[in-house]
């Protein structure tokens, strides 16, 4: 799934002019749901949005924010329209150059004054991917109202306050949106192993040194692939990006040379270097065996 640095280096590409490969400034001529499920919302109407100009591209967690009209810079005011965007697992947000009547893969379709346009499409089976149409404000309304301070904005005491909050495995934390907003499971297996942590450490029993460097690590794996991102033409494939220890089982770690193992579950797997994060110990392959702490 697309994580923070592949959506915010996405939303900054889509923000440039037409004439940089962009949307920004172009006015919407047409806004086309190709599937039953790709409008979540109802009120206000899409086609309230027809006639205004796309003013930037903005991104909250995951979600892409295209926001349309309005007065006011900030895009927030009166008359504004904003399509939230959520990519999912397989989701892309790309430019439509065929404009097919049944495109493949096609979610929705945002059509523009001179024949631009942009495709929502979802690979895959799961088609969870999805629009919102939000007045005014977005980030007050569904469904970014619950979400988390995003990961690469949040302080360090804002961290601990979250971290604390409740008990949980440290992985599990990062990946719940509504504590911190943004990391993945890439990003939460890379996190963990530039922090020196177990994945299934509690979060309620972390010092306050351990806190210290997990707020340093989440910093700098969203810089590091940011960097990365910033640098393509287009939004990544998983297997593009570089990693020290997500999805490289059996590899041998970057950063002492033991080989990295897996917690592997239905969907997903947990990642971690034994010698830098757990003390050496193997944390058993099931669900239902005693983790490390």
């Amino acid at each position: 799934m697309p994580e923070l640095p592949e959506v915010q280096a996405h939303a900054e590409r889509l923000s440039r002019p037409p004439d940089r490969g962009g949307c920004a400034g172009a006015t919407l001529s047409a806004f086309t749901p190709i599937t039953f499920t790709a409008l979540k919302t109802a009120v206000p109407s899409a086609s309230d949005a027809l006639g205004m100009s796309l003013r930037r591209v903005d991104r909250r967690g995951k979600f892409l924010l295209l926001r349309f009209g309005g007065p006011d810079p900030g895009g927030a005011g009166a008359g504004c329209l904003t399509f939230v965007v959520h990519l999912m697992q397989g989701g892309r947000l790309v430019p439509d150059e065929q404009q097919s009547a049944r495109p493949r893969n096609g979610i929705a379709r945002w059509s523009f004054d001179g024949g631009q346009a942009l495709l929502l499409t979802e690979a895959g089976k799961e088609r969870k991917a999805g629009v919102w149409v939000v007045a005014g404000d977005p980030l007050v309304h569904p469904p970014l109202d619950d979400l988390g301070v995003d990961a690469d904005a949040i302080s360090r005491d804002e961290l601990a306050a979250a971290l604390h909050a409740r008990s949980a495995r440290l992985h599990t934390f990062l990946r719940d949106q509504h504590g911190i907003a943004g990391i993945g499971r890439m990003l939460a297996n890379e996190v963990c192993h530039r922090a020196g942590l177990s994945p299934f450490a509690s979060t309620s029993k972390l010092t306050e040194a351990q806190v210290d460097a997990l707020h340093g690590a989440i910093g700098a794996c969203i810089a590091d692939a940011l960097a990365f991102e910033r640098g393509l033409d287009r939004m990544s494939r998983s297997a593009e990006r570089p990693g020290n220890v997500h999805h490289r089982k059996g590899a041998a770690c970057p950063v002492c040379g033991d080989e990295i193992r897996a917690v592997e579950y239905h969907a997903y797997e947990v990642d971690y270097c034994p010698t830098c994060q757990t003390g050496g110990k193997v944390l058993a392959d099931n669900t239902t065996s005693k983790f490390l702490k």
